[in-house]
């Protein structure tokens, strides 16, 4: 395995991007990779939901870049998703140097990083990400930014009645939320024809993000006719991450949740 950390851009110093990578001679078929957002509410990054995430899915053959985003007060002005956008293009542009897929290149969040892993694919092409990265300069070309496919655990989807309000307060930077802010950080209300295929992933007792979240972003997705693979499990609490000993909270019939992901992505 290679392991390089990036600084995405200058004028986001908090945020960077870490490349695992295959360091084996290239295989027959690139890589598929993945852009990983750890949760914890725009206010933290939590662990269980970076490193073994990293190690879980390189080792059923995919790149992995694990991204640290700006939280707490950094996290407003839409920094996390221009941060994402920029890190989607950087794997893009090293497709042929990492042996990655350019077409097979997806964002995967938890929790809060769900909600970061959506906006990739939701608010790609808003004109504040157009202009950060350099698509409207014509420094880079349309799309660079957008993934090919999302998968989203436990997602933060909504800033309307089932919000996880510190993560949405964060994001937004405002204690009070206005109808601006629920309609720009509501992802459902933003999902149309270009949102890229979706994996996702809840369940039914989690009190910290309800599942409605993810009931939300499916019922947006099946509108706008964005396929997607749904799973919701009966039981389990908020961050269970990989559910395995591994992080903590043990849980065999969500732990399938993975395997069920890397068939997706095989398969699609």
């Amino acid at each position: 395995m290679l392991y390089e950390k990036f600084q995405l851009s200058e004028q986001y110093p908090d945020s960077s991007l870490t490349a695992y990578v295959c360091d084996k001679e290239p295989a027959v078929d690139p890589r598929p990779a993945i852009v990983v957002c750890p949760g914890g509410g725009y206010h933290f990054l939590s662990d269980r939901e970076a490193e073994p995430i990293v190690r879980r899915f390189f080792g059923e053959g995919m790149n992995i870049y694990l991204l640290e985003y700006s939280i707490c007060e950094n996290a407003k002005n839409y920094a996390p998703l221009i941060e994402v956008a920029l890190a989607v293009k950087m794997v893009r542009e090293r497709a042929g140097q990492d042996n990655t897929d350019p077409k097979k290149i997806y964002t995967m969040g938890f929790s809060a990083g769900g909600h970061v892993a959506a906006s990739a694919g939701v608010l790609w092409n808003i004109p504040e990400v157009r202009e950060a990265i350099g698509v409207t300069s014509g420094e880079c070309p349309e799309g660079i930014n957008r993934p090919d496919g999302m998968i989203l655990s436990y997602p933060v989807i909504t800033a309307g009645e089932f919000r996880h309000n510190g993560s949405i307060v964060n994001v937004s930077g405002h204690k009070e939320l206005t109808e601006d802010d629920i309609n720009r950080f509501s992802l459902e209300k933003n999902v149309d024809s270009t949102t890229p295929p979706t994996f996702i992933w809840h369940t039914f007792t989690d009190t910290c993000v309800p599942v409605q979240n993810t009931l939300l972003f499916i019922e947006a997705l099946t509108k706008a006719g964005v396929p997607f693979e749904a799973h919701i499990f009966p039981e389990g609490p908020h961050g269970l991450s990989l559910a395995t000993k591994e992080t903590t909270h043990v849980n065999p019939h969500v732990a399938v949740w993975t395997d069920l992901a890397v068939k997706w992505i095989k398969d699609f």
